[in-house]
């Protein structure tokens, strides 16, 4: 079998920096993770069928984390740059041979694939700001196991993005932009990121006085992102960030869409305790769309409560809520049974498990 392999080197730059995508993020000093992202995908991948044969692109589009891998390749492309969405759409172009493309990025990424009409399977691995489409795997390591396994069976999964319309009246919604065949390993899939739109009337809002009822006077609290955190800025008397990560105390407003440093300062600094919601459709708790909660962050928070309507828990049929932070030793720290918020004096004792453990 013949796998290509494509790096966006700047996905997820932004995530970490309080950004909604990953321009500018270099410049604020955010660190590239794709790669090490990409490295993982092909130590699944080779560790299980080391007969592979690896076709890639030079430098940080694939070259790099296949030598950091260990496995042999093939290159079939030099880009002029590294950066651009036209890149992306050659490297695609180039590979076009191939068994099984394994892309490295985001939903941006995810469109500049489907943009370049790829002939064969596709695969994403997670490494974006925002990874809402269904055409990744739930995490690095399960795409190099679904690679491993592919036989050739496919399955049509979307390609969305974040719907700027409904994210300006206030709801976290995604758009689709078409689809793409990825091999058919449901279990290994995240699926696509469904909105809170669905959920009855008032169940938000008395999750929110819930959370507001249980605050500890002189904590920190640091809410994630989502139309769930922001009803409990609602009940604060706040307006906080939709997309960002706000830090609470005593009612009141510490700061607003903070940045991965900000939050390690105060988490270091003080009791903090983090709030999350859960990702409609794929479950995820962290790693998606929250990078600012990093491994260094999770490590000294005081802990962690999450939220979800009955309906969003329902819609998973059983399975667990998911957590990538990029540290499987965290990742598997934060596993095992959980309590959700589902309601005012409403929970539930729920499953986290790591991403990177084989379903």
């Amino acid at each position: 079998m013949i796998v290509g392999l494509i790096v966006n080197p700047v996905a997820g730059l932004g995530g970490p920096a309080a950004l909604k995508g990953s321009h500018g993020a270099l410049a604020l000093g955010s660190v590239p993770q794709a790669g090490g992202r990409a490295t993982a995908a092909l130590r699944a991948l080779h560790a299980r069928r080391p007969a592979i044969q690896l076709h890639t692109v030079a430098g940080p589009m694939g070259e790099h984390s296949a030598v950091a891998a260990g496995v042999p390749f093939e290159l079939v492309h030099r880009p002029a740059r590294v950066t651009g969405a036209a890149d992306t759409r050659a490297a695609v172009a180039a590979l076009g041979g191939v068994d099984l493309l394994l892309f490295v990025g985001g939903d941006g990424t995810a469109r500049d694939v489907l943009d370049a009409r790829p002939t064969g399977a596709v695969l994403g691995v997670p490494a974006g700001v925002k990874v809402y489409s269904g055409c990744f795997a739930v995490s690095p390591f399960a795409a190099g196991t679904t690679a491993a396994g592919f036989d050739g069976t496919t399955l049509e999964a979307e390609v969305v993005d974040l719907d700027e319309d409904a994210y300006r009246s206030g709801q976290v919604g995604a758009r689709l932009y078409g689809t793409l065949r990825v091999p058919a390993a449901r279990a290994r899939l995240s699926g696509r990121k469904t909105g809170s739109s669905s959920a009855p009337p008032g169940s938000v809002e008395s999750i929110a006085r819930a959370v507001v009822a249980s605050m500890q006077p002189g904590t920190a609290y640091a809410l994630g992102p989502g139309a769930t955190t922001l009803a409990v800025g609602r009940e604060l008397g706040l307006e906080l960030t939709l997309l960002g990560v706000d830090v609470v105390r005593d009612g009141a407003l510490l700061a607003s869409d903070v940045t991965e440093q900000t939050l390690l300062t105060l988490a270091m600094s003080q009791v903090t305790h983090a709030i999350l919601s859960v990702i409609g459709g794929q479950g995820f708790v962290i790693g998606r769309g929250n990078q600012q909660f990093s491994p260094r962050v999770l490590d000294p928070l005081a802990g962690i409560t999450v939220l979800a309507t009955q309906q969003k828990l329902a819609a998973l049929g059983g399975r667990p809520l998911l957590v990538d932070s990029g540290d499987t030793a965290i990742d598997a720290a934060l596993s095992g049974p959980a309590r959700v918020i589902t309601g005012y004096r409403e929970s539930v004792i729920y499953r986290i498990q790591s991403a990177s453990e084989d379903s």
